[in-house]
């Protein structure tokens, strides 16, 4: 099987390098930087610099190809899943952007393809864990706490962006969607802080933010649910006082004779304030509560940097649960046409205890508490 992967940064590379070892893998990336980076590591990856926001190409450049992982950032996400899917191509996406994919439905069956999305950690094992155990219970709520977190903390932001910076800040200007008593209700990015203990992780601050995405629709039963972003105490004040102060506006500012974006502004300035040293320890944690019928099933995961392999934790832990739905594709595991996001495979006990085990594999451990 051929497989193109659109994005060559952290996570990208990281998905390459795992599709490499069983099949034939070319890299697209507009960063020449990136993808000598990826060469670097394994020569045998093909590599092609593209501009992957000139769309009208897409058919062209993924004609060779029988699958593809869109790994983009998230401002162009969306329009990049609809080229792929335009262009008739099976593909699995980890690109965080705002838009439901659930749109692009009718088209994925037209051009039968399978499209499996939001296919990261979180969304992506947190949506597998719900989808599993709604099967076997009625569920009252879901729960999901999720960081990427430095090992050192250092002043004054105390962490370190595992991906673009400018979806980092997405995150915390977004308003969160949350259910409450069976409705959705919208609340501020970075509202209902709570400082909560993750063993070894120590202490960290928890914050709304808007991960539930395609859950709010599939799983619309259940009456209780919400997703919490992880910082280290007093990361998030700093965060406030920056948006407080307009630096996350996309009004443009007029600065002597040109024009400013802040937000623009400010993401070039934080890409190096936030930008993960190579070989630099970190580490991602998160707990998955599902909760119903006098029963709590808990996911807990704390995986860290990998000095063999020199790979980030959210590299790993983002990566491979993509590259195990890659496989699902290719076994015929799963072969249903349409966008999936994935709940609706995680619903299927052998597709979950597949992706488990695919990533126990690569020593992401994910611990069961019931």
């Amino acid at each position: 099987m051929t497989i193109a992967v659109l994005g060559a940064g952290m996570v990208g590379r990281t998905i390459a390098l795992d599709l490499a070892k069983d099949f034939v893998v070319t890299s697209f990336d507009y960063s020449q930087h990136n993808l000598a980076e990826l060469s670097k590591r394994n020569k045998l990856i093909s590599t092609v610099a593209a501009d992957l926001s000139d769309f009208t190409k897409y058919a062209n450049w993924l004609s060779p190809f029988d699958l593809v992982v869109t790994a983009v950032p998230g401002f162009m996400g969306y329009k990049t899943l609809e080229a792929v899917v335009r262009a008739g191509k099976d593909v699995v996406d980890i690109s965080f952007f705002p838009e439901d994919a659930l749109q692009l439905d009718t088209l994925a069956k037209e051009k039968n393809v399978t499209v499996i999305t939001d296919c990261g950690v979180a969304p992506g094992m947190s949506n597998f864990i719900i989808g599993r155990y709604n099967e076997e219970m009625k569920v009252d709520s879901f729960e999901c706490y999720v960081g990427g977190l430095p090992k050192e903390r250092k002043p004054p932001f105390q962490y370190k962006a595992p991906f673009s910076p400018v979806d980092v800040i997405q995150e915390y200007i977004r308003p969160a969607r949350l259910v409450e008593k069976g409705r959705i209700v919208t609340k501020p990015a970075l509202s209902d802080r709570e400082i909560l203990s993750f063993g070894e992780a120590g202490d960290l601050e928890a914050f709304n933010t808007d991960g539930l995405r395609s859950l709010i629709y599939t799983m619309g039963h259940i009456p209780e649910m919400k997703e919490k972003t992880l910082r280290y105490p007093g990361h998030i004040d700093l965060i406030i006082a920056l948006k407080q102060a307009g630096f996350f506006d996309t009004t443009p500012l007029r600065v002597n004779d040109t024009h400013v974006i802040p937000l623009e502004f400010t993401s070039k300035l934080l890409v190096d304030q936030w930008k993960l040293e190579p070989e630099e320890e970190e580490f991602t944690v998160m707990k998955v509560m599902v909760k119903g019928e006098g029963r709590t099933v808990t996911y807990d995961l704390l995986d860290r940097y990998d000095a063999i392999s020199k790979t980030s934790s959210m590299a790993r832990t983002t990566g491979y649960t993509c590259t195990a739905a890659v496989h699902l594709i290719a076994e015929k595991l799963f072969n249903e046409k349409g966008i999936f996001p994935p709940e609706l495979i995680g619903k299927n006990k052998k597709c979950f205890d597949f992706v488990i085990n695919y990533l126990k594999e690569r020593n992401v451990k994910w611990v069961c508490h019931s």
